[in-house]
């Protein structure tokens, strides 16, 4: 994590760099993003949250252990050194044990955090704001922060005991809750200074009160709300003006930045803008796993109109996939005039819970099977995929199906990039 620590140093020193972190468990999505490390000479940042990777397996059937081998084996394929690849764990506390008492919900939270330390995982999102089921209503600042002193100091023994560098943290919540809001939105409060204030006083409190004195200073990055979010059909986009108090009252704390979630589909001055204003840290996921499905829609409607059409569409099993289990979305999507479109087209991007069904997987590389039979003309690319048609024609791209697929995801990461990195910077 020296990598990191040296990025946020140069921000801090007035540099307006950052880096993209992507939260993503699709294969085609991390090889982008290594991809793209390995092509501008970058660190690639990889995370995975509690619910996606945790001790019982997440939603991915992967443990921390297992997410680790799964990136090195991913980026051994695209030819990155493990050494350029940071792994951190988002959202890491009692979100996905939220129903069970709080002393069962955060046992297990230490445990959490003790196994992704363990795994190599040193970017380490203490989250414990949520309330457990034998709380009282919404939790204070003072439990909160006693709640992430509780998992640090887990995580403090988990590394002592497995050598390494040292964890860093971050610390704080963004409203809404993580992936999205699930409800539509017309606007959001920007985290106030006083709010700021009271969040380090506490975790700073809680921290040396509670002996981990050493453990404080590489708390590097605060999750705030700067007035982004996305919802199943809109964007709330950055607007600097009303940030600017949140972004000067971070420049008083040495050694710290800010951690920007839900900055999926957000422009690119925007990303650039919120870079500026000392959001060193854009967390991206649905955004990049929706420009994924985009794509993959597209090669499949390339394979209807080619007369190349299996007896199961990857659309179809996809969508009786999601019909079969509809755990991942149904308190989502509750208007039942929009449910199939929004079972495809939401921002919220609930289909990607579905991409590892193992009938879902194969349907997808049936599809890039199918289509790398023969070469895709060109008018069909221009007519579903114009910006890759775009890189075809310019050589910088082979028309291979997985290839633009890649290419889709990269798309988006490259703004990131541009944001993260402005000439000059």
């Amino acid at each position: 994590m020296n990598a990191l620590l040296e990025l946020l140093r140069a921000h801090k020193s007035g540099n307006p760099v950052g880096i993209c972190s992507v939260c993503s468990s699709h294969s085609l999505v991390i090889e982008a993003a290594l991809r793209e490390a390995d092509c501008q000479g970058r660190y690639a940042l990889i995370e995975a949250t509690s619910n996606q990777v945790n001790q019982f397996g997440g939603y991915t059937g992967m443990r921390p252990l297992d997410f680790q081998h799964y990136v090195a084996g991913i980026a051994a394929r695209v030819g990155l050194p493990m050494q350029r690849v940071l792994l951190g764990g988002d959202h890491l506390g009692p979100n996905v044990w939220r129903s069970e008492p709080a002393a069962v919900a955060l046992a297990r939270s230490e445990q959490l955090v003790a196994d992704y330390v363990v795994a190599g995982f040193r970017k380490i999102h203490l989250d414990c704001s949520m309330s457990c089921a034998d709380d009282p209503g919404a939790l204070t600042d003072a439990l909160i922060a006693a709640r992430a002193a509780q998992l640090c100091r887990a995580s403090e023994a988990a590394w002592h005991a497995s050598g390494g560098e040292p964890p860093l943290y971050v610390i704080g919540t963004e409203v809404p809750t993580p992936g999205g809001a699930a409800e539509a939105l017309e606007s959001l409060a920007v985290t106030t200074p006083a709010a700021v204030t009271a969040t380090l006083d506490a975790h700073r409190g809680a921290f040396l009160g509670g002996g981990l004195q050493h453990a404080w200073p590489r708390v590097v990055a605060l999750v705030v709300q700067p007035g982004v979010e996305f919802d199943h059909h809109k964007v709330i986009d950055y607007e600097p003006e009303r940030a600017r108090e949140l972004a000067q009252r971070i420049e008083r704390v040495p050694g710290l930045v800010y951690e920007a979630h839900s900055t999926d589909y957000q422009a690119p001055a925007a990303l650039a803008a919120l870079v500026r204003d000392h959001f060193a840290i854009l967390k991206v996921g649905p955004g990049l796993s929706f420009a994924l499905r985009a794509a993959l829609w597209a090669l499949a409607d390339i394979e209807r109109e080619l007369d190349m059409t299996p007896a199961e569409p990857l659309k179809q099993v996809v969508m009786e996939a999601m019909r079969r289990d509809p755990r991942h979305w149904q308190a989502y999507y509750t208007d039942a005039r929009s449910q199939r479109f929004d079972l495809q087209y939401s921002l919220s991007d609930r289909i990607r819970y579905y991409w590892n069904v193992p009938k879902v997987a194969a349907a997808c590389e049936a599809l890039i099977a199918n289509l790398d039979t023969r070469r895709i003309p060109l008018t069909l690319l221009s007519q579903y995929l114009p910006r890759q048609y775009a890189a075809i024609r310019a050589g910088r791209l082979v028309n291979e199906a997985r290839a633009l697929l890649l290419d889709a995801v990269a798309q988006v990461l490259r703004d990131y990039d541009g944001a993260c990195h402005p000439p000059g910077g």
